[in-house]
């Protein structure tokens, strides 16, 4: 069997200790804050971080996606779920619910590259929602990886701004999110 390199090693470590937790709360303020100094007191950094309106406007949903120590997530999400204004706390992970992002990226395109470009917009089911003389703006949507590679290949364009959402999760099934 073939072993991995250090940093690879490393790689799928730090894959490992990703985490993404929904926080289902009151929609009031300084729930947010609250909830972050749970994830800062135990030395957990927040990655990305999402609230949206749930179904019901008197809730919330947020989506965090941390690294960390397995162990201290499981403290973090009790500590989590004995705050008045958090009704559900939980982990999901990948195989157990759909996680999605979305980025716009603006890069440098002339008209000789622009071609090309379109290739990899295509490629990647995103789509180009402005073009100027000198750049593009393109929007994709899919996993981190997706986002990812495709971010990736548009460095050699000359990337100027990105702007990404932060993972979005859903149970899927019957369970709730």
């Amino acid at each position: 069997m073939p072993t991995l390199s250090a940093p690879a090693e490393k790689v799928i470590a730090d894959k490992k200790n990703i985490h993404t937790v929904s926080v289902f709360v009151s929609n009031k303020p300084g729930v947010l804050v609250r909830v972050a100094l749970v994830f800062a007191r135990r030395g957990y950094n927040i990655d990305s971080l999402v609230v949206s309106p749930a179904q019901d406007g008197r809730f919330s949903r947020m989506t965090i996606t941390a690294k960390g120590d397995p162990k201290t997530l499981d403290q973090i999400i009790k500590q989590l779920s004995k705050l008045i204004d958090v009704v559900h706390a939980s982990e999901h992970f990948p195989e157990d619910a759909i996680e999605k992002e979305l980025a716009l990226i603006k890069v440098k395109a002339s008209v000789d590259l622009r071609a090309e470009i379109f290739q990899l917009v295509d490629h990647f089911k995103s789509l180009t929602v402005d073009i100027t003389d000198e750049s593009m703006i393109i929007q994709v949507t899919g996993g981190t990886e997706k986002l990812d590679a495709f971010i990736g290949l548009l460095k050699k364009y000359g990337i100027t701004e990105i702007v990404r959402t932060g993972k979005i999760v859903m149970a899927r099934g019957q369970e709730m999110t």
